[in-house]
């Protein structure tokens, strides 16, 4: 691809397709004891509307190749942020269980052939300044979990739980309108043909893990954080309020990793960091989850905040070309997210049997131990030998 003929324009694109890929996830928590109410939805079958889109995501961005030989790039990522509309659009129309786990499995193929084109896209453009764009990116998927979060529950309260859940459709329709332009300006090149598999390498496995472990941690709290507290005693709003702290905290994180990532080749130190934020915080929900609410929604979303962005940039570390690191962080974002979308289903089977989430957030802690043993090998300088 060449570059736009504007220096913002690219980057305010990436901004505001970004914040569109998580609304439809974000937006179902705080609603969730309302939908269940009107819907009939037990926790497993609630669960599924935030392991549904999770899963699809994964299982798409594992054809990754395919995608972008099909579609295209310019194409391709369009028709995801027309599928994202879509979905929320029907959420908006329609109150019934069917519906909406329809819409789930519509928003999270289109959310997935985003992120599984807007990496390449971006380490091609970026270049020496693939790390900070990267940083702006998740930035902006987390911006978007922050505003639907807080807002959709007020909202809800206006105008019911479906328009809590469809308004995020006219984000939509500007993330389209911002990408269309910069694809006007951008012509397509044609993919070099990844000579041996991403699959083969043991590293890659290890790499899908970590970030598998890291989403799963944000799935886990984008999915039940707010009825864990609704359960405590809380509303919707100020539950869904402590999930939008969560998510400004992800935001700062996230920030700071784009400011930061590009002073340093050893990504570790931040690492290490953002895994002992994220225990100390579920380690606060596990053990005072009403005296330490606030400071566990701080430790949670700063940890959750800086992981996601850096797991991204370190599968990307290991590509040799922009092609390579696009195939990686398709193959690494595909079984990752797959593996994501475990954690809220268990959740949900846990609070069904035991009406209790606490037991959820105990294994989140132990994983994060799994985080750190995997961390440590993840040495700077390392490269998938992609070349046969």
């Amino acid at each position: 691809m060449r570059r736009t003929s504007g220096g913002t324009l690219f980057p305010l694109a990436i901004l505001l397709v970004g914040i569109n890929l998580r609304p439809a996830l974000a937006s179902i928590g705080p609603l969730l004891d309302a939908i269940q109410r009107d819907t009939g939805l037990s926790d497993t079958g609630a669960s599924l509307l935030t392991m549904l889109p999770v899963a699809l995501m994964g299982i798409c961005l594992l054809g990754t190749r395919r995608v972008k030989a099909l579609l295209g790039v310019r194409a391709g990522i369009a028709l995801g942020i027309v599928l994202i509309l879509l979905a929320c659009l029907g959420r908006w129309w329609s109150m019934g269980a069917t519906q909406l786990i329809l819409t789930a499995i519509l928003g999270g193929v289109g959310i997935a052939i985003v992120q599984a084109l807007m990496p390449g896209v971006i380490r091609q453009r970026a270049g020496a300044r693939t790390g900070s764009m990267m940083g702006l990116y998740s930035t902006a998927i987390m911006g978007g979990a922050l505003v639907s979060s807080t807002a959709s529950p007020w909202i809800a309260g206006s105008w019911g739980w479906p328009a809590g859940l469809g308004v995020w459709a006219l984000l939509a329709m500007v993330g389209l309108v911002a990408w269309i332009a910069v694809a006007a300006k951008t012509h397509e090149m044609p993919g070099t043909i990844q000579p041996r598999p991403v699959q083969r390498e043991t590293r890659a496995w290890l790499l899908l893990a970590f970030f598998g472990l890291g989403t799963g941690a944000y799935t886990l709290v984008l999915a039940w954080l707010p009825p864990f507290y609704m359960q405590l005693g809380w509303s919707a709003q100020v539950a869904g309020a402590m999930l939008g702290a969560v998510t400004l905290a992800e935001v700062i994180a996230g920030i700071a990793v784009s400011l930061w990532v590009d002073r340093s080749t050893d990504r570790r130190p931040a690492l290490f960091a953002a895994i002992g934020a994220l225990l100390a915080g579920l380690l606060c929900l596990c053990l005072a989850p009403l005296s330490f609410a606030w400071i566990a929604a701080l430790l949670v979303g700063l940890g959750i905040g800086a992981l996601f962005p850096l797991s991204l940039i370190i599968a990307m570390d290991h590509g040799e070309t922009a092609e390579q690191a696009g195939a990686i962080a398709g193959f690494v974002q595909g079984g990752g997210y797959v593996l994501a979308a475990v954690l809220p289903l268990v959740a949900g089977l846990l609070r069904q049997h035991l009406s209790n989430l606490t037991p959820a957030w105990w294994l989140m802690a132990a994983l994060c131990l799994v985080l750190a043993f995997i961390a440590v090998r993840l040495r700077p300088g390392d490269r998938l030998s992609l070349h046969r």
